[in-house]
């Protein structure tokens, strides 16, 4: 029988990076149910205030270099994970706190270089109403929400600490806007137990994050069902979202991070319609759209989508 878990965040669920090194602080069995709570991706205690800049209360216990990235909330080993298998995540209710903030220019990135703005900060301010899934800013902009975890992923299969900053083909920083409550998320596994992390609440983002962040917020309960997969061996992170199957890929040239999305796309549609590799290819270029996931990670990404119902 499943149970249902809870994880608030504290000194001893927090971390700042991924590492297979990490003692985890659950431990659940496959079919189980986690409700995590989470801080801000940048371990906000209380929110921002528009034209007071960055300074805020945030977790006093943080230590660097090891918390220096996003504040995750675990890790959780799943018994039975074991590298070469896979993590499926069912994703429930994702409901956002009370406020957020988009934080747009005033530090040294290549996104900011381009953009000329390294010296030219900007926070939108947004009160987040969780009934009416809307947000409102300091200048009366409103905005649909469309809550997601900018990052859920396990720990590499390599000695830590790594960076939370670049996504992986373990998952973490993801930022794909299409995992949304009713999307099941699928990630190779690396080490035992799997070790999932989760944090960097987004309460609406557009493809591509292009001014740097999302709306940035803590996540008052985030609704989790974990279960492991051996017959569905992956590369890298694909997803059963409601728009439809999705396929990730990563890497620091966009045009790389493209063709690995489709090779898991050609793959994925082989394991569902049974065709070969040649006419997945021909096939995708007729029902599959390619989206820029984010490029301000460093490490960029795309994902491939085929919508339900595009191919029958």
């Amino acid at each position: 029988m499943s149970t249902i878990h809870h994880l608030d965040p504290s000194r001893q669920t927090l971390h700042g990076h991924f590492s297979p090194d990490l003692a985890p602080v659950l431990t659940i069995d496959p079919g189980d149910t986690v409700h995590f709570r989470t801080l801000d991706a940048n371990w906000g205690l209380e929110s921002y205030i528009a034209g007071k800049g960055i300074e805020r209360a945030e977790f006093a216990g943080r230590v660097s270099p090891e918390d220096d990235g996003h504040a995750l909330t675990g890790p959780v080993a799943i018994r039975g994970a074991k590298p070469g298998m896979t993590l499926e995540v069912h994703i429930g209710a994702i409901i956002p706190g009370a406020s957020g903030a988009c934080l747009t220019g005033g530090w040294p990135s290549a996104m900011n270089e381009r953009l000329g703005i390294v010296h030219d900060p900007v926070i939108h301010v947004y009160d987040l109403n969780a009934e009416t899934m809307t947000g409102r800013n300091q200048h009366g902009h409103t905005v649909t929400l469309r809550p997601f975890m900018g990052v859920m992923g396990v720990a590499p299969d390599t000695p830590g600490p790594h960076s939370t900053i670049p996504p992986r083909r373990w998952g973490g920083n993801m930022d794909c806007k299409e995992l949304v409550t009713g999307s099941t998320l699928y990630l190779p596994i690396g080490v035992e137990g799997a070790l999932f992390s989760t944090g960097d609440g987004h309460a609406a983002q557009g493809d591509g994050e292009s001014g740097g962040t999302a709306i940035e917020c803590p996540m008052e309960r985030v609704e989790l069902t974990f279960h492991l997969r051996d017959d569905f061996p992956l590369t890298t992170p694909i997803a059963k979202t409601p728009a439809g199957w999705l396929t990730m890929g990563f890497h620091e040239d966009l045009d790389e991070a493209a063709m690995i999305a489709l090779e898991a796309m050609f793959a994925l549609m082989g394991r569902q319609y049974g065709i070969g590799r040649v006419d997945a290819i021909a096939l995708t270029s007729v029902v599959v759209d390619l989206h820029v996931t984010q490029i301000v990670n460093g490490v960029k990404g795309v994902h491939a989508l085929l919508p339900f119902g595009a191919l029958r």
